[in-house]
């Protein structure tokens, strides 16, 4: 836990560092790792990731670290932050809100982007050259959407069941309502994935970006993921895409440890 300069409140994070960040070649040093910083979905905090997917064991093998932060503010006391499990605590979306009385805290863009990565490279040894980024469903969405709207700060990417298209699903239009504004939808797709993706002018990662979706996943037949409208504009530029869609999985963590090794050796 640190006291944040960008939220204002003290936040969490998790770390995983593997044997190679702590002991060096033949016990000589201790050099800095790659490390994959994973977001987490809607009402998950700084622990899920770490408790339920399963990704140590190999993390240990590949040499990688892995980092969880927390999925929005806590402790603000903002009117109605805790009243919707999709919108406030627990739901941040990785964007920075301009909207009252939002505006004030809810800043994991540039809590994530400004404070926390250049955090771990100072106190940690995690090599700030080689970092990879991957999440799940609102995670997915800030994964895909800070990778884009941070060049050169994101080596790899990957998503499971990304919400791909915000502004075009329900979860996206209530989050952005409320901390963009209901006004100018043009600061709405600066935060959609499928947009920015198609503004590229050419493939911004040209190793390829890794998704898996479930088929089964109630949220992808509810419309608030919408998949084919990122793999369109990966088309539309030229990015290539793997987007494998895994036939009976739905939107939990069994269907992410599954796929949890391919993502890690994506990475």
């Amino acid at each position: 836990q640190h006291a944040s300069r960008e939220i204002g409140l003290p936040m969490k994070f998790s770390v995983y560092l593997p044997p190679q960040a702590l002991h060096g070649a033949h016990g000589t040093s201790t050099p800095k790792v790659p490390a994959l910083v994973y977001l987490a979905g809607l009402t998950c905090n700084e622990e899920t990731f770490m408790t339920k997917a399963g990704a140590q064991r190999l993390a240990a093998e590949l040499g990688l670290a892995l980092v969880a932060p927390d999925t929005s503010p806590r402790g603000a006391g903002v009117p109605g932050e805790s009243e919707a499990w999709d919108f406030g605590v627990g739901a941040g979306f990785y964007l920075d809100a301009t909207e009252a009385p939002w505006e004030a805290h809810w800043r994991m863009e540039s809590y994530l982007t400004r404070e926390l990565l250049p955090l771990l490279g100072q106190k940690l040894p995690i090599d700030l050259e080689r970092i990879g980024l991957f999440g799940h469903s609102m995670g997915g969405h800030g994964a895909l959407t800070l990778a884009l709207r941070h060049p050169g700060m994101f080596k790899s990417l990957s998503a499971f069941a990304p919400i791909a298209a915000p502004t075009q699903c329900p979860w996206g239009q209530k989050a952005f309502s409320g901390y963009l504004g209901s006004g100018d939808k043009a600061e709405w797709r600066k935060h959609d994935a499928s947009v920015l993706m198609a503004s590229q002018s050419e493939a911004p990662y040209p190793g390829g970006i890794l998704i898996d979706q479930g088929l089964a996943d109630k949220f992808l037949l509810d419309g608030q993921l919408l998949p084919e409208a990122f793999e369109a504009a990966c088309a539309k530029v030229g990015q290539p895409l793997t987007l494998r869609r895994q036939p009976g999985y739905d939107h939990g963590y069994y269907f992410i440890q599954t796929f949890m090794a391919d993502h890690l050796a994506h990475h």
